[in-house]
């Protein structure tokens, strides 16, 4: 369901991927507007679903993960039991940090962060000892030339 938003809302929205930490007074500030009326639209926005967690994004290499994966999966297993398996596999490795079901010759693509390749080798051996995959490909992050997580309102 897609939820109707006006330029002010819009505006609010842009402010709070920027930085979510303002104060609500800088956002209505930017915004030309006062605080209740940008509260009220943030809460209403909330128990919409448009605004989900607010997190703090960490730098990673500052904390020492400094390999990024993209890491290519293709199964030829397709039955329930083994989607939920495989599923839970990945939501309980702290290492992924996205996963996605594709369309076409790959059947899935995981975003996986880590320290060094010695991590990476563990966290495959973990992955495979868990679930059967036909095939793993493993393409190490170079440089990264953009990362965001705004959405082009």
């Amino acid at each position: 369901m897609t939820v109707r938003l006006d330029e002010t809302d819009r505006k609010i929205l842009l402010q709070l991927q920027q930085d979510a930490a303002q104060s609500l007074d800088d956002i209505a500030r930017k915004v030309g507007s006062s605080k209740t009326p940008v509260w009220n639209r943030i809460r209403k926005m909330k128990e919409a679903g448009i605004i989900g967690a607010q997190v703090a994004l960490l730098d990673a290499e500052s904390l020492g993960f400094d390999a990024c994966f993209f890491v290519l999966i293709r199964t030829s297993e397709h039955e329930a039991d083994w989607q939920a398996a495989f599923l839970k596999a990945l939501k309980d490795r702290p290492e992924v940090q996205e996963a996605h079901r594709l369309a076409g010759d790959i059947d899935y693509i995981l975003k996986v962060r880590v320290r060094n390749a010695r991590a990476y080798d563990a966290f495959y051996q973990a992955l495979i000892s868990e679930v059967k995959v036909h095939n793993v490909t493993a393409l190490l992050s170079m440089e990264q030339i953009k990362s965001t997580t705004a959405l082009p309102l």
